[in-house]
């Protein structure tokens, strides 16, 4: 049974609002899934912060229609699934990663505003660092300057507090 007219406008109003706040799109052939596998990317995706919705292309098309990603219009053929996300890498990571494992999960392509992509391009993507990588590295960066500055100022007082033993140490086995 096919939507109403209003349903339409509702499915392409919800999925233009996640393209709106979107970084990145990869579209996906999942012929032949089956129903658990689907249900795993799903999981994944949404843990991944993902918004993965299987859409007719027609609904696609008018979603990123007048936005940056409209030059994916042309690639929107066949049964599709597409990942939206706000990082860019996670959306290629989550699908990249579940088509290595399933041979029935094809990306056909994804878009980053204003440039499209091939599913190469998308695992060139899925290979980099994600945004929480980067930012963990650029903290422990950053961090490092201190810790070290804390540590040496640490050891004046700690060679002091040592000198002190060792004199007492001195001291008493003079006295015994």
């Amino acid at each position: 049974m096919g939507l109403n007219l209003e349903q339409k406008q509702a499915v392409v109003s919800e999925v233009s609002a996640e393209v709106a706040k979107a970084q990145a799109i990869v579209l996906a052939e999942y012929r032949s899934l089956k129903v658990g596998e689907m249900t795993d990317l799903r999981r994944k995706a949404r843990s991944s912060g993902v918004y993965l919705r299987v859409l007719k292309n027609t609904l696609a098309r008018r979603a990123v229609a007048d936005t940056p990603f409209a030059g994916l219009s042309e690639k929107m053929v066949g049964p599709l699934a597409y990942g939206i996300s706000s990082d860019p890498v996670a959306v290629a990571k989550v699908l990249h990663e579940f088509a290595r494992g399933n041979d029935k999960l094809v990306i056909r392509a994804g878009a980053m505003p204003n440039m499209v992509m091939s599913s190469k391009e998308v695992g060139d993507l899925a290979r980099m660092p994600g945004r929480n990588e980067l930012l963990a590295t650029l903290m422990a960066t950053m961090k490092a300057p201190v810790a070290k500055f804390v540590r040496t100022l640490n050891e004046v007082p700690g060679r002091f507090v040592r000198t002190v033993a060792a004199v007492r140490d001195q001291k008493q086995k003079q006295a015994a």
